[in-house]
C-alpha cells in the first residue's frame, strides 16, 4: 500500500487498484480478486475480460455500490441492479467529496494483426483522472503515449509498462516527461504479460519518484 496525504493506494494485480479515500473504497478494473471487502465505487476503463470481470464484480459489490464506466460497458453490466453511470470520453462527474473525468485511452502502434490495433481510439475506451481534494490521480489504462496526455499534470500517475498491448517501459518513461507527475505507480505487468523488470526499468530511468506495488 502507498499513502499520499489522505489517500491510500493498493495495486492488487494487473491494472486492478483499490483506492481508499476518507471512508470510501474506490476500485478500478478489479480482476482476480483475493481480498475480502466491499466497494463503494467500481470504475471500469473498458469491457475486456481482464478489466471487466463479472465473477470478480460479484465478490465485492453491495447494494449501494456505484458503477462508473464508458458506454461500451453498458451491455456487460446490464444484469446488475446497482446504480450505473455511463460516460463518454472527456466527460466529468462531481460527487460530494471527489470528482472524476474521463480521458481517451488507445493504442497507436500496438497491433493484434495487420492494421488492427489492440485498443483503437474508435472503441471509446477511457482512462480516469480523479480529484481527491486537490490531489490528482491519473489511471492511464491500456494506452500508448497519446496527445491527450499533454493536458495532464497529476500528482500520481498509474501507468502501464508492459509492451504488446500498451506502451512499453521505455515509452512509459517518455510519457512521464510529458505529464510530469510527482509519483508514478507502474501497472499492467507480472499478471498476464511481462514482468517486474519492466516496472524496475521505469523506476531506474524516470525523473520522478516511482513506487512499485
Amino acid at each position: 500500500m502507498y499513502t499520499y496525504k489522505n489517500i491510500a493506494i493498493q495495486r492488487l494485480g494487473h491494472d486492478w487498484f483499490l483506492i481508499k479515500y476518507h471512508d470510501k473504497k474506490f476500485c478500478v478494473d478489479p480482476f482476480e480478486i483475493k481480498e475480502d471487502f466491499h466497494a463503494d465505487y467500481i470504475f471500469f476503463t473498458h469491457n475486456h475480460k481482464d478489466h471487466l470481470s463479472l465473477s470478480d464484480i460479484n465478490k465485492i459489490i453491495q447494494p449501494t455500490t456505484i458503477f462508473v464506466a464508458p458506454y461500451t460497458c453498458e451491455e456487460n453490466l446490464q444484469d446488475f441492479q446497482n446504480k450505473k453511470i455511463f460516460l463518454k470520453q472527456d466527460d466529468s462527474l462531481i460527487f460530494d467529496d471527489f470528482s472524476v473525468k474521463t480521458i481517451p485511452a488507445y493504442c497507436i502502434d500496438k497491433f493484434r494483426s495487420p492494421w488492427i490495433l489492440y485498443h483503437p481510439k474508435e472503441s471509446w475506451f477511457v482512462g480516469f483522472v480523479f480529484d481527491f481534494d486537490w490531489t490528482i490521480v491519473y489511471h492511464a489504462w491500456d494506452t500508448d503515449i497519446i496527445p491527450e496526455m499533454n493536458a495532464l499534470s497529476p500528482d500520481i500517475a498509474l501507468l502501464p509498462v508492459s509492451w504488446t498491448y500498451v506502451m512499453t517501459a521505455q515509452e512509459a518513461v517518455k510519457s512521464i516527461e510529458i505529464i510530469h507527475p510527482k509519483i508514478v505507480i507502474p501497472m499492467h505487468y507480472d499478471t498476464i504479460v511481462w514482468t517486474l523488470e519492466d516496472a524496475e526499468y521505469v523506476k531506474k530511468h524516470a525523473q520522478c519518484e516511482v513506487v512499485i506495488l
